[in-house]
């Protein structure tokens, strides 16, 4: 690339959490140095403490920090930043930030606010590209926005439709609806959630496509006019439109549709005089083999994305250096200087209970370790904005880290994920960590047989997870759960003198020789009888354990050998199977994983009181912490089941809370605005007669 007269010396991250971590460490590399902005959530994040400088920048949510373009600007200027990356989210995509960083005398690393407008309206942008001749998707994106106008045109276009908001992105203010039915609740829905993301409630119509693939393309514009593609990414694996596993390149890619999807892309591009880093994203028929009239374009988001990670290992190329040196004035690479190598696939590892309708969960990390893969010759990269220690909070994005993985060939690209995944250190904060492994493992997805209906399609099965946990499991867990209960011995937690007088547990005691431990079961308390192996209470490391559950002995033993990633957590079943289980323990729940037949279990202690049921058809809770965005009922109202009652809104997500049951509102105790606690009653039903 040609030098700049003008190079950036210090450049202002204006984000937060993985992305401004990896904005951080390519500039560091580069020689430039970096100033953080955070807010009061943020004030010891990992992107804070690794800034040369941070700035505070106001409160918590993000409409008082993150998004407000004039602190971020004075940020700036009172650390002499010269340049500001925007990262994704927040003002990435925002023309008025835009103008107001130029009309500052300071470098946006990104497109110009003409680039970005021109595509930041999804039916503008779609009129543009069809100029451009660049293939679009049918639909409705006019300016007559009354809900049953909407509704006439989703039936002329045919069901199923898409409802999307012109301004969306990120899968916010989307919706597939199946029927005209339930249309209008899905456009009050998506235009609601449309205004509080982007300030804008308009919507276009698009025909969905059945057996869609999400293939997108990245490409790259500079000032001398030249602009280039990295190939292509796959990102058809989503959950409510929210990309979870991404590759490179698109499986059953075959050079002549490349060649088509490329050259569009491109087209688009130039179509807006792009300069940056920029995706046109696709919808393609994934009914069959990919055809080059069988896609068409979707959007184009004009900025880095999340996934860009699987182009740089397949490209080699460091995308945030390549936005750096665009902004500085240098020229791009020559098309055919950009070539790809091997297969990657990329996984985000969300704080979410997969099993919960990927309900956002928040929490400490108590541990947050990968290690390195064996007996493959995949590569691993982890791009994460946390370390142990670190909160997930409630006013963002629920997302902690991006695991990536290299290799020759695609299969053994996702074995080796999958086994960075299984044998990684997470605890503190509920994953999707096990969702994304047996996702991995499908035999559907390994051979390419996928559309963006895939997750939905296998949920039940991925999610699923045995009532009755057997009887090894709740052995592990009772050893487990005594040793973390009492002190620590030669440098580890291990079980030694059980005071009654200390422990509120349901512990049972009977002398030294042993004590019998209560277990949470499905139907009551499973009694475990522990012994230890040989001698004394102190020694279990070497002596390991008698585990009794339903009068089958169990013996385990700690595994210390010096390769063994993470002994302090692994058990070692000694019968002839000689099985390991990973053991993560967490708030007096233990959670174990047994990698070989893809099984987890959560155990808890058994309490008097867990016997007792505590919900009750009558009040409706929230079920994490939250904003009360609209509230739909008052005192006196008649309910039936399933009926939306309010909204809640919680790391950039809505919540429907219905009602659990046909019904009388007696009191609503949630208002418009009011921020709830997990478990607070928002609503009570009148008893039933």
């Amino acid at each position: 690339m040609t030098a700049s007269a003008t190079p950036i010396t210090k450049i202002l991250i204006a984000n937060r959490g993985e992305i401004a971590c990896r904005v951080m460490r390519t500039a560091r590399e580069m020689g430039i140095a970096t100033v953080a902005v955070y807010s009061d959530a943020d004030r010891n994040a990992l992107h804070v403490r690794m800034a040369d400088e941070a700035v505070h920048i106001g409160p918590s949510p993000a409409a008082e920090s993150y998004l407000v373009i004039d602190k971020i600007i004075d940020a700036a200027k009172q650390t002499g930043a010269d340049a500001v990356h925007p990262g994704y989210g927040f003002l990435s995509e925002n023309p008025d930030f835009v103008r107001a960083l130029d009309k500052a005398g300071i470098t946006f690393i990104g497109p110009s606010a003409e680039a970005i407008e021109a595509m930041g309206l999804k039916d503008a942008a779609k009129a543009l590209m069809a100029e451009a001749g660049v293939p679009v998707t049918p639909g409705y994106q006019g300016d007559n926005q009354d809900p049953k106008h909407l509704a006439k045109e989703a039936a002329k276009i045919g069901y199923p439709v898409l409802i999307k908001a012109v301004a969306g992105g990120g899968g916010k203010g989307m919706r597939k609806v199946e029927r005209a039915e339930d249309f209008a609740d899905a456009l009050a829905s998506c235009q609601r959630e449309a205004q509080s993301s982007f300030g804008n409630d308009i919507v276009l119509i698009e025909k969905y496509i059945t057996s869609p693939r999400h293939i997108e393309v990245q490409v790259f514009g500079d000032t001398h006019g030249n602009v280039v593609h990295m190939f292509e990414r796959d990102c058809s694996l989503q959950r409510r439109h929210q990309k979870v596993i991404e590759e490179a390149p698109a499986p059953g890619m075959t050079e002549e549709v490349r060649t088509a999807m490329t050259s569009a892309a491109i087209k688009a591009a130039k179509a807006v005089n792009y300069v940056g880093a920029g995706t046109v994203e696709f919808i393609v028929d994934g009914s069959g083999p990919l055809r080059t009239d069988g896609f068409w374009f979707m959007e184009m988001n004009t900025r880095l994305q999340v996934e860009h990670p699987v182009t740089e290992e397949i490209t080699g190329l460091d995308l945030v250096e390549l936005q750096i040196r665009v902004a500085q004035g240098e020229r791009l690479p020559k098309q055919n200087e950009i070539t790809m190598t091997g297969h990657a696939i990329e996984a985000r590892l969300y704080a979410e209970d997969p099993a919960n309708d990927f309900l956002p969960k928040t929490g400490t990390l108590t541990k947050f370790r990968f290690y390195r893969l064996k007996h493959t010759n995949a590569a691993m990269r982890i791009d994460a904005g946390v370390e142990v220690g670190d909160a997930v909070s409630v006013n963002y994005d629920p997302m902690i880290a991006k695991i990536v993985c290299k290799a020759m060939d695609r299969d053994e690209a996702i074995n080796g994920l999958s086994q960075a995944l299984s044998n990684a250190a997470i605890s503190g904060v509920m994953t999707n960590r096990n969702f994304l492994i047996k996702t991995l493992n499908i035999n559907d997805f390994g051979n390419g047989l996928f559309s963006t209906s895939f997750l939905g399609d296998h949920l039940s099965k991925i999610t699923e997870n045995p009532l009755d946990p057997p009887n090894d499991v709740i052995a592990i867990a009772a050893i487990k759960l005594v040793d973390l209960a009492n002190v620590k011995v030669q440098g580890k937690r291990h079980l030694a003198e059980l005071s009654p007088f200390e422990d509120a547990s349901a512990f049972r005691l009977n002398g030294r020789d042993g004590t019998t431990l209560l277990l949470n079961g499905p139907s009551g308390p499973i009694p475990v009888r522990l012994e230890p192996r040989k001698g004394g209470w102190l020694e279990p490391v070497k002596s390991g354990w008698k585990a009794i559950v339903d009068g089958q002995t169990y013996q385990y033993l700690y595994r210390n050998h010096t390769d063994d990633p993470n002994p302090d957590d692994r058990l070692v079943d000694i019968t002839e199977r000689f099985k390991t289980w990973s053991v993560e323990e967490e708030n007096g729940t233990v959670t174990l994983r047994d990698k070989a037949a893809g099984r987890e279990f959560s155990v808890s202690r058994y309490k008097a009181e867990t016997g007792q049921s505590t919900s009750s058809s009558n009040a409706i809770t929230a079920p994490m912490p939250g904003k009360v965005i609209s509230v739909s009922v008052a005192p006196g109202d008649a309910v039936t089941e399933g009926q939306t009652l309010l909204v809640l809104e919680a790391m950039k997500m809505e919540m429907a809370m219905k009602a659990p049951r046909d019904g009388v509102v007696a009191e609503v105790s949630a208002e418009v605005g009011a921020l709830v606690n997990d478990g607070d009653v928002l609503v009570a039903l009148e008893d039933e007669a």
